[in-house]
């Protein structure tokens, strides 16, 4: 893709905003490089005045100025959003789409023939710049759309390149997550509370520990299991508080919700 990046957002609702803040804040565009649609006006004016982007009249005029096009529509506006450009879109464009459990075959069967399509799975930490993200590529993209997606989702936390048949589990996994550990979290609170903190400072210590405990895998490589066992002393506070975990089956309450998750993405890339 030659010239400026231009990227234009089928939707300017909250993960279209927080990409485009990501990719201005990476230095990957200037706000003039970006637009964006949407049905709904209070949301297209949420998105200018966040990112300093200009808003479309239309769907077309997204297509018209933008060569990457981000569609970020719900799952069941998809079809009608890409029956509306179709005949616009032309080999010079890339469609990179996060509509969840969406698969390649039916975006590139309601485009042109060698259409250029990346399917996304995102997760709303990319709001804070921290996303987790995976992406697969549709049969018409080249290495050169690949590595845009690769540097276009860095740009807002991780991103690998991964099978379309694995995205099911992405969403289930890092798609749906944070609601789980958010769960975590207000159930650490809970216990703080239980046992004599205040709220405000139990939500805080529990939100800074997941914060803690997260880097510290991400940032030592050690396996989870092996950080668990450095703060798990014989006949100490944690192996006690371990114990209960292990009765009341988080483990595989946890392994249990990734799985029901991608499978309901699955049926929803079915209907």
């Amino acid at each position: 893709m030659s010239g400026n990046l231009t990227i234009g957002f089928l939707g300017a609702g909250k993960m279209g905003t927080a990409l485009a803040r990501g990719f201005i804040g990476a230095g990957l565009a200037e706000p003039s490089d970006l637009i964006a649609s949407d049905p709904v006006a209070d949301t297209l004016t949420a998105f200018g005045a966040e990112t300093g982007a200009h808003g479309a009249k239309s769907n077309a005029e997204v297509v018209k100025f933008a060569r990457v096009l981000l569609l970020a529509v719900k799952p069941h506006q998809v079809g009608e959003v890409l029956a509306e450009i179709r005949e616009a879109v032309t080999p010079e464009h890339l469609l990179i789409s996060i509509a969840a459990g969406v698969p390649l075959a039916k975006l590139e069967a309601s485009l042109n023939p060698g259409s250029r399509v990346i399917r996304v799975m995102p997760n709303t930490p990319a709001l804070l710049g921290a996303s987790a993200t995976a992406f697969a590529p549709g049969k018409s993209t080249s290495a050169e759309d690949i590595a845009l997606a690769q540097r276009l989702f860095s740009a807002v936390g991780i991103a690998f390149a991964v099978k379309e048949t694995l995205l099911d589990a992405v969403t289930g996994l890092s798609g749906s997550g944070p609601a789980y550990v958010y769960l975590m979290i207000e159930g650490l609170s809970d216990g703080g509370v239980a046992a004599g903190l205040p709220r405000d400072i139990a939500t805080k210590l529990a939100a800074q520990t997941v914060l803690g405990a997260a880097r510290m895998v991400l940032e030592t490589g050690l396996h989870p299991g092996a950080l668990k066992d450095m703060v798990t002393s014989p006949g100490g506070t944690t192996i006690e508080g371990l114990h209960e975990l292990e009765k009341g089956g988080v483990r595989g309450t946890l392994i249990s919700a990734v799985r029901a998750a991608a499978d309901k993405s699955k049926k929803l890339g079915q209907g």
